[in-house]
């Protein structure tokens, strides 16, 4: 399938062709994630994407409950870069990825390559309104007070900067069911991010009082 030529623009990105890992997780934005990479589909994706530094998409899918994989137009993912690459003698390998950008599926591509492949394009924010700094440091502010109750006193916190998006590095620290996560992930507003997140640290909380 030959990727259409269009003019790109901050509204909308030009699509670019991308290799697809598919798994029962979810990747955000600036996360890392070990990867155990031993079918031999994936294992010639990820040299490929190691030989020539490139990246490749992360794509959540369940086939216990969803059946199989299905490249369906405007699927949420998000692109991982390979960190640190450790081959095994039998052929597998971990690897260690880092979450870049997330993107939408806009149609699979058929090739000779035994891995999934599609045509994608950024999926971004949407433009909002408000004091987003502020937001995010009520957040943070209430992720530390569950931390400090729920967490070792001595342990070390995470740093979060409210000049930048933040709600991906808090998700990142929540360990809940992947349809949350995933939800997330699809979600185009902070604030309705950030309302996620207090509403779940706020039931912790709730177990402390």
């Amino acid at each position: 399938m030959d990727v259409p030529r269009r003019q790109a623009t901050p509204e909308c990105p030009a699509p670019r062709r991308l290799p697809l890992f598919v798994l029962p997780g979810v990747l955000y934005p600036g996360m890392q994630m070990p990867l155990h990479i031993f079918e031999p589909r994936y294992r010639r994706m990820v040299a490929r994407c190691v030989e020539t530094g490139a990246d490749f998409g992360l794509v959540h899918h369940d086939p216990d409950a969803s059946g199989p994989f299905l490249i369906d137009e405007g699927r949420v993912g998000c692109s991982a870069r390979v960190l640190e690459y450790k081959p095994i003698p039998d052929g597998r390998s971990l690897i260690l990825v880092q979450g870049g950008a997330r993107f939408s599926i806009i149609d699979g591509i058929e090739s000779d390559e035994p891995y999934y492949e599609a045509l994608v394009r950024r999926y971004d924010d949407e433009a909002v309104a408000g004091a987003l700094p502020a937001r995010r440091s009520a957040s943070i502010c209430l992720f530390r007070e569950v931390a400090g109750r729920a967490m070792d006193p001595d342990a070390e916190l995470p740093g979060f900067e409210p000049r930048a998006e933040v709600s991906f590095a808090l998700a990142e620290r929540i360990h809940l069911e992947l349809g949350w996560r995933q939800a997330l992930l699809e979600s185009r507003n902070e604030f309705d991010r950030l309302d996620r997140i207090d509403a779940v640290l706020r039931a912790v909380l709730s177990r402390y009082e």
